[in-house]
C-alpha cells in the first residue's frame, strides 16, 4: 500500500513564436518514501552525488521519468540520479532540481 502522491514528469520543449519554451509535464502517481539513513546515501555522497529522497513505485508505473515533484502539484522539485529495479518495485532515488522550467 502506498503512502504518498507525488508526481514523476519529463522536460517538454515547445516553441511559442520562435521561442524554445521549456517545461515538465507531470503524471500523478502513488508511491512510498522510503528511509534516507541507507546505505545507498552514503555511497552517493561518496560519488559525488546528494541524494536527498527515495521513492518507491511500481515498475510498470515507471517510464524513465527524469523528474519527482513532491507532495504533488505544490511541492519541490527533484531529479531522479538512479531509478534500480527491485523485484517488482522501482526506486526513485532523487536530489533537488536546479534547473528552470518546473511548471506545467
Amino acid at each position: 500500500m502506498f503512502n504518498e502522491a507525488i508526481e514523476l514528469g519529463n522536460l517538454v520543449e515547445t516553441i511559442v513564436s520562435g521561442e524554445v519554451i521549456n517545461s515538465i509535464d507531470w503524471e500523478f502517481r502513488l508511491a512510498n518514501q522510503l528511509d534516507d539513513t541507507r546505505s545507498e546515501f552514503y555511497q552517493g555522497a561518496a560519488a559525488g552525488l546528494k541524494p536527498e529522497l527515495t521513492f518507491e513505485v511500481n515498475d510498470f508505473e515507471y517510464n524513465r521519468e527524469e523528474y519527482v515533484r513532491f507532495p504533488a502539484e505544490t511541492g519541490t522539485v527533484y531529479t531522479i540520479i538512479r531509478a534500480p529495479k527491485r523485484g517488482e518495485m522501482r526506486e526513485l532515488v532523487c536530489t533537488t532540481y536546479t534547473g528552470v522550467g518546473t511548471n506545467g
